[in-house]
């Protein structure tokens, strides 16, 4: 017993001059490796959330187009009864079909980037990171052509106004289609006319009734004849959608930044996750 104890503890022992082989330790690379997935699961995690937002901003920006576009009583549909006028205004109509493309772009922007960050799919992910580059730098060039034209938007505008006027003496209470759609974009922006309740002066309807639109007398109690409109003073419809563009200016602008942001943040996840893919 004593022997084989001996030997046994001198078969362990190595060799004078000779170092012990090393056992290797595998837990490092065990931890890199739960902590590279950690970080992959996350960045999965982000841009399946930045994704959805982009899908349901898509997906309201589509409703605002196609509800444009379909409702006739949107102050577009008072603009197209004005005869003779200027050739851009035309290309006011064309708002709410540039709105629904925009809409599906994001909305299918949205799914790409989601199915590409589940799915692991690299190819989904570069059409993703492509199709935002594209958009942001379009927004990029479409905020420039804003602020360089935004003078010009205005002068068109006031261009109009003249023949707005006669439009509205020539047709309001006699076309049923221009009178409709004029109250109801008055009773929204709380505007009366385009410019003030003079602009119906001679129109067929105040010849008629003696009176002029209730959406000119909203200060009064009292039948809305010359008196109750005079004093009544409210603002044109022109004023009212400049006044309405400038108060939520800075709301546009805020939103603007945000949806930048969060293109550009999308658009890094994707590349860190394209990169990923298979390693």
């Amino acid at each position: 017993m004593l022997l084989y104890k001996s030997s046994a503890t001198s078969e362990d022992k190595s060799p004078p001059g000779l170092t012990p082989p090393k056992k290797t330790n595998q837990k490092p690379k065990t931890k890199q490796k739960a902590a590279k997935m950690c970080c992959s699961g996350f960045l999965k995690i982000i841009m399946f959330v930045f994704n959805g937002v982009i899908f349901l901003a898509g997906a309201v920006v589509l409703a605002v187009g196609i509800w444009v576009s379909v409702d006739s009583s949107s102050l577009l549909g008072v603009l197209s009864h004005i005869p003779d006028a200027p050739p851009e205004l035309a290309q006011l109509a064309n708002v709410g079909y540039l709105l629904i493309a925009v809409g599906t772009v994001l909305a299918l922007m949205g799914f790409l980037g989601c199915c590409g960050a589940v799915t692991e799919n690299k190819c989904m992910l570069l059409m993703f990171f492509i199709i935002v580059l594209i958009i942001f730098i379009a927004e990029v060039a479409g905020a420039i052509v804003i602020l360089v034209f935004q003078p010009l938007v205005k002068e068109l505008l006031v261009k109009v106004n003249e023949k707005f006027v006669v439009t509205i003496q020539k047709n309001y209470g006699k076309d049923a289609g221009f009178t409709t759609v004029m109250n109801e974009t008055m009773t929204q922006l709380k505007c009366c006319g385009f410019n003030n309740y003079t602009d119906f002066t001679g129109s067929p309807f105040v010849t008629d009734t003696n009176n002029y639109p209730e959406s000119c007398c909203f200060k009064s109690l009292t039948i809305c004849n010359l008196n109750a409109a005079e004093a009544s003073a409210e603002v044109g419809c022109f004023n009212a959608l400049v006044t309405l563009i400038e108060d939520n200016a800075s709301i546009l602008g805020g939103v603007a930044l945000g949806i930048a942001a969060l293109e550009i943040a999308a658009m890094v996840v994707s590349m860190v996750l394209y990169n990923n893919v298979g390693k």
